[in-house]
């Protein structure tokens, strides 16, 4: 598997229209006009102003009713929508950012921006958990600097330019496409984003416990990443991979959830392969490789297909067999973690099959918004087979249940999950970030500018492909939408325990299911 050029990651840093008049008034007619002149003069004049649009032609051809008025139509035209395009220098000239690359208003003058007048999605409420831990405190340099322990790099956003200092080397380009991701934020809404500073981690595991920061000034770094648990204190952020997944070759999520839109439709629900089915790399964790055993056999038959993904093979062929849409052809699709949460997660969700989510440990930031038994069905983590099997039994005893979670999934990432709510999630969780910073941000000595030109210019491949895919040309005619107020105590916890109530339910009747079924035998 290849990864883009050191060479390329170093590079990554390091005529109006014008009225004339002669002058000249109109003078009066000295020649007496005959009747005709002036009809024929009359009929040119109402056959123009019809081409022209300005008079509905209806009128004189007696198809209107006597209540119909003439319809008069504009010719103003809309202001032309503001575009971002590169400006890559050519030759051997240094890539810089253009100046003023940033504007300073958000739109152009003569198209002021309009409010979305629409709620974010609720798993934006989770931006208020996740930020929780500062809300008295507030976050002092010391702390973000605190934070730099395990960061892969720190994001400085003044006057509505991204500058950044990188650390070290994240997995892949991880690093890359997770900033390029903030950098098509400014595009989207630029001068919008207060000044802001953070450290971010694009490693898996979260890595700030909460247990080493109790009591109400304990203080914790506030650290960005992909993922957290329930006994970390880490900041989640949308993965790199809805810009793209370079170097395995999966496409920037717009696109590609347009691809799985229609994969969905190629095979009927109840025509498709009654099993669970699962592809992918069981060798990054224990509980991946305990899935495996739960695989077909001449012994066993668990409802399942299972699948592992070489990709270095599919590599060598240009991964014909790895295409997303090509793999929603099962009713039932498994979901397990890796070496922590995984980005799987939202492609298997996409697919209209009911998802057999194995209980997790790790969570994104979305998948808290989604309910066991209304978008996907628990599986038990410490007898998967067991659960899977019965699972994909109760599904075909109920096909318009299972297909009913399916479909509710599906149209939960599709809806609440496009590209337009990550970017307003990104946009609100840095801007309440930002609200919470006690000292003013400033540029790091060894900080580099960065704009979508010093990564896009220089890339070559996949890597400025998929940039090149999800780049945002103009900005947003509207304002992100409305950041829904944080839970109550009581509704929170409310929520927590129909959630756990819907997977205890599940684990009762698998247990009278496998009661029954010893009977019997």
């Amino acid at each position: 598997m290849k990864r883009n050029s050191e060479k390329e990651l170093n590079m990554f840093y390091n005529g109006g229209l014008h009225k004339h008049h002669s002058g000249t008034g109109w003078r009066p007619l000295k020649k007496r006009v005959t009747t005709a002149s002036l009809i024929f003069f009359f009929f040119l004049l109402v056959s123009a102003l019809v081409f022209l649009g300005w008079i509905d032609a209806s009128i004189f051809l007696g198809s209107s009713s006597s209540t119909d008025k003439p319809i008069i139509k504009t010719t103003e035209k809309s202001p032309k929508k503001q575009e971002f395009p590169l400006k890559c220098t050519k030759g051997n000239e240094t890539q810089t950012c253009p100046i003023n690359y940033y504007p300073t208003t958000t739109h152009n003058p003569d198209r002021p921006m309009s409010s979305s007048n629409e709620t974010c999605p609720s798993y934006f409420r989770w931006i208020h958990e996740d930020l929780r831990h500062w809300k008295h405190t507030g976050i002092t340099r010391d702390m973000v600097e605190r934070a730099r322990k395990t960061a892969h790099f720190r994001l400085v956003i003044v006057d509505g330019k991204a500058y950044v200092e990188k650390y070290r080397e994240s997995i892949q380009t991880r690093d890359m496409f997770s900033l390029w991701g903030i950098l098509q934020l400014l595009r989207l809404y630029p001068g919008r984003l207060p000044d802001l500073e953070l450290m971010f981690d694009c490693d898996d595991r979260p890595v700030v416990p909460s247990k080493d920061f109790r009591g109400p000034n304990a203080g914790p770094p506030p650290l960005f990443r992909y993922c957290s648990d329930g006994w970390s204190l880490d900041i989640v952020f949308p993965d790199w991979s809805f810009w793209g997944w370079a170097e395995i070759n999966i496409r920037p999520w717009k696109s590609l959830l347009e691809d799985i839109k229609q994969g969905n439709s190629r095979t009927k629900w109840k025509d498709r392969v009654p099993y669970a089915y699962w592809k992918g790399n069981p060798s990054v964790a224990p509980t991946r490789n305990d899935l495996l055993k739960c695989n077909v056999s001449n012994k066993d038959d668990w409802n399942t297909r299972l699948y592992t993904q070489d990709w270095v093979q599919e590599s060598k062929q240009g991964y014909k067999q790895s295409n997303l849409e090509d793999q929603c052809t099962h009713r039932y699709k498994i979901y397990v973690e890796g070496w922590a949460w995984s980005v799987s997660e939202k492609y298997i969700l996409a697919c209209d099959s009911m998802t057999l989510l194995v209980r997790p440990r790790y969570y994104d930031f979305f998948i808290r918004g989604m309910v066991p038994l209304e978008h996907y069905w628990p599986i038990r983590d410490n007898s998967k087979c067991t659960s899977l099997k019965f699972a994909v039994e109760w599904g075909n005893n109920h096909t318009q249940k299972a297909q009913a979670i399916g479909e509710a999934a599906s149209n939960f990432i599709q809806e609440d999950l496009k590209m337009d709510y990550i970017y307003d999630y990104m946009f609100h969780l840095l801007n309440e970030y930002a609200k919470l910073l006690k000292f003013k941000p400033s540029i790091p000595q060894g900080a580099v500018e960065l704009c979508s030109e010093m990564m896009a210019c220089p890339a070559k491949g996949t890597w400025e492909k998929f940039m090149v895919e999800s780049m945002v040309k103009s900005p947003s005619d509207l304002t992100p939408c409305t950041l829904p107020p944080p839970y109550d105590p009581s509704s929170l916890q409310g929520f927590l325990k129909r959630k756990d109530k819907s997977i205890k339910e599940v684990e009762m009747w698998e247990n009278e299911y496998w009661k029954n079924l010893n009977k019997k035998q």
